[in-house]
């Protein structure tokens, strides 16, 4: 019940223009986290690559890939999200995007070069995490990288201040701080953001049989690097 409700959340209350103000009032420190981000990830992009993101939002991070990509793809579950994006991109050839589960990709094995999956997304989507890894595993090539990020440990105190912020401005509900403590933001309304250590990437990863590093990025990020 938890996932259709969070599913129906970032439908509703965080998605098209409604997301695109979560980054419009990110602070400072904030947005160099999600430079960062976009920085590390373009660092294992070839021109010739085909690169899958999940959970593309309004394109934020794949107009980036597409400067660097030979052909880009993005998936979300939100329609409204997507016609954004669709706006957004509207000058880039290079890229296509669906209406998909994160963890029920509609795609053939074997299809991308790169997978990414960023912004906490393992966390965000609120699917089973094996059952998604599996799926992302699925469609990368043999020899292809998996990229899947979430917050540093570090970042904990600027994560909560954006979060503040997006409550204070109606996008995300009151934040329960009975409730919100190591790592996880919990909002009165339902509302949960959960956080994976590099600990709970091992584990995770132990599911599968796949080369993997964690590595933490500019103090904000654990990135879990996957080697298909």
């Amino acid at each position: 019940m938890l996932s259709l409700y969070m599913d129906r959340y970032y439908k509703d209350r965080l998605a098209a223009d409604k997301l695109i103000k979560v980054y419009d009032l990110a602070p400072p420190r904030v947005q160099k986290y999600l430079d960062k981000e976009i920085e590390y990830v373009l660092g294992f992009i070839s021109l010739n690559d085909f690169v899958l993101e999940m959970g593309c939002g309004y394109g934020r991070v794949l107009k980036y890939l597409t400067n660097k990509a030979h052909q880009v793809c993005g998936i979300d579950s939100s329609l409204a999200s997507l016609q954004s994006a669709k706006q957004y991109l509207k000058e880039s050839d290079n890229v296509t995007l669906y209406q998909m589960n994160a963890d029920a990709l509609g795609f053939e094995n074997n299809s991308f070069d790169i997978v990414v999956c960023i912004q906490n997304g393992i966390s965000a989507f609120h699917v089973d995490p094996v059952k998604l890894v599996e799926e992302m595993i699925r469609v990368t090539k043999p020899g292809g990288k998996i990229l899947i990020s979430s917050y540093s440990v570090k970042f904990w105190e600027h994560r909560l201040e954006w979060f503040c912020i997006q409550s204070e401005h109606g996008l995300l509900g009151e934040i329960d701080w009975s409730k919100t403590k190591d790592g996880n933001i919990v909002c009165k309304d339902g509302f949960t953001a959960t956080t994976y250590t590099e600990d709970d990437f091992k584990y995770l990863m132990s599911n599968f049989k796949n080369k993997f590093s964690v590595t933490e990025v500019d103090n904000s990020s654990q990135f879990c690097v996957v080697e298909a």
